[in-house]
């Protein structure tokens, strides 16, 4: 596909790979609009990408959503690529009480959100001439990272719901893409740092994750594994248990205290 004079929307856009997103896109001369939760951390963006749109907006929100498209639509009516990178990831030990609204706070930002993303923008992209909807998931949606586990549902819930979507539009002019992102030097792993087993020369830059997520984007490619991602999809299916055990070792005393 081609990478410019396209109007792109990226959710979570301040930071992380949305923000690699938003600059690298821009370069390639398309319009790109970012959204995010914090009001100053969009002001600070706007600094750095002075072209680019800022829009304040919560995916885990749904009346918030609907704004969202109303505004977008009315104000970039050739929007056409809708990228879902927004995602927040917390270490939780299932031994402690939970209040059990919070609990599930990830399924409604990591997963909630882009579906509802998707449902409401969809009627808008299915009439532009080429469309693509990129939904980042993670290396977690193929093998759980015990120590986050309501964060590994709801990649693992991503990606399956990317696929079925895939399915459902192969006769449109929607392209559905998935980015398989490794562990990256993002704000999403600072906490985790500390933890044991953790492993800080494994993270890929960001930078580099969205420059492949780009090059897939151009070949057409509907799954882009950057880094480790390629090793977890195949160590996953040839030797699941594995990888499982290697990953119940990151922040064992954490999980597994006052059992």
């Amino acid at each position: 596909m081609e990478l410019t004079n396209n109007t792109v929307l990226i959710t979570g856009g301040t930071s992380g790979f949305g923000y690699e997103f938003a600059a690298r896109l821009i370069e390639l001369g398309n319009t790109v609009i970012i959204t995010g939760r914090n009001v100053q951390k969009l002001q600070e963006t706007k600094q750095k990408l002075p072209v680019v749109h800022t829009i304040q907006s919560d995916v885990s929100k749904p009346g918030e959503i609907s704004h969202l498209y109303n505004r977008v639509i009315s104000e970039f009516p050739q929007l056409n690529i809708l990228i879902n990178n927004a995602g927040e990831m917390r270490k939780l030990s299932l031994h402690h009480n939970h209040d059990l609204t919070d609990l599930t706070r990830e399924i409604e930002i990591n997963l909630m959100g882009p579906i509802r993303m998707v449902q409401e923008f969809l009627p808008h992209l299915r009439i532009q001439k080429n469309a693509v909807i990129l939904n980042v998931t993670s290396g977690i949606a193929l093998m759980p990272l015990p120590i986050a586990p309501i964060y590994s549902a709801s990649k693992s819930g991503l990606r399956w719901y990317t696929q079925a979507l895939r399915v459902q539009l192969k006769n449109t002019r929607i392209k559905v893409i998935e980015l398989v992102a490794p562990g990256s030097s993002t704000p999403l792993n600072e906490k985790f740092r500390n933890e044991e087993g953790f492993d800080s020369n494994r993270l890929m830059a960001p930078e580099k994750i969205v420059e492949q997520a780009i090059k897939g984007m151009k070949s057409d490619k509907d799954e882009i594994y950057p880094g480790l991602a390629k090793v977890i999809q195949i160590v996953s299916r040839i030797a699941p248990k594995f990888i499982m055990a290697q990953a119940g070792k990151m922040g064992a005393s954490f999980m597994y205290a006052n059992q």
